[in-house]
């Protein structure tokens, strides 16, 4: 049984999010959680609510037992970019590309 989480537009950039993601794939539930809890990053924050919300999922619809909880995908897709612009010296403007992406986790009892 494998149940998922979806954080859509996701306010980082997924090449952060995917430095977050290899940390955690194929952990152990309880190890991902420390591991997300003591990290300094950003996207850290945001992926333990993600894991924490889709370890809910396999507890209250599945019925699954958490301590048999693992890991089992995780991947970070790239979103739609917001583009800015920055005024600067002689009338001209710079580009800024404000990036989002897509986090998906799903965690599994089987291996």
């Amino acid at each position: 049984m494998e149940v998922r989480a979806k954080l859509k537009n996701a306010s980082i950039s997924a090449q952060k999010g995917r430095l977050i993601a290899n940390q955690i794939r194929g952990e152990a539930v309880e190890n991902a959680l420390n591991l997300l809890s003591f990290s300094t990053r950003k996207a850290a924050d945001m992926f333990k609510k993600l894991l924490n919300s889709a370890i809910a999922n396999a507890e209250h619809n599945e019925g699954a037992d958490v301590d048999e909880l693992y890991v089992s995908t995780v991947f970070v897709d790239e979103a739609a970019t917001h583009k800015r612009f920055k005024a600067r010296a002689k009338g001209r403007g710079n580009r800024i590309l404000k990036r989002n992406c897509h986090i998906t986790i799903a965690v599994s009892d089987t291996k």
